[in-house]
């Protein structure tokens, strides 16, 4: 069973989860949590520090659940730099497979850690911003802050 714990943000707020020593899910929403860990504990910090401006780079350890592919676009996500962004035909390239928009499109949708393997930074080939779980002002939000943080 996962462990959770709810935080505000400047955006709403959010509920992390972590399990066997990692975090598993980040929701958006305040979900009836009120878990404690020091792992939670330093997962708050980390995003408190990330709203801040003041990181760029999580340290936490991270456990997604998902398909073998969905990790290999999760694992892609992480590669994208902060302050940058990159378009999910350049995603499907990153992952082998050029013609795969649209299941990057999907992966990156069922992304349990938003933020923390940041989907936020994949726009649209066309440059515009394209759907986010959080909503696209949330997305909007974390663009902005990461680009005047760079």
């Amino acid at each position: 069973m996962a462990n959770g714990r709810c935080f505000s943000s400047p955006v709403g707020f959010f509920t992390i989860y972590e399990q066997n020593g990692a975090l598993v899910r980040l929701a958006f929403g305040k979900e009836n949590e009120s878990g404690s860990s020091p792992l939670l504990a330093a997962a708050v910090r980390e995003l408190e520090e990330y709203f801040a401006g003041v990181r760029q780079v999580f340290d936490l350890p991270l456990a997604p659940k998902g398909t073998v592919f969905q990790q290999r676009v999760w694992h892609a996500l992480q590669q994208i730099p902060y302050g940058q962004t990159a378009s999910y035909k350049q995603l499907a390239a990153a992952v082998g497979n050029p013609l795969a928009c649209r299941a990057v499109g999907g992966a990156n949708n069922k992304n349990p850690l938003p933020i923390f393997i940041p989907c936020h930074r994949v726009i649209g080939t066309d440059g515009k911003m394209v759907g986010y779980a959080g909503g696209l002002k949330i997305k909007q939000f974390l663009l902005e802050l990461e680009q005047k943080c760079r």
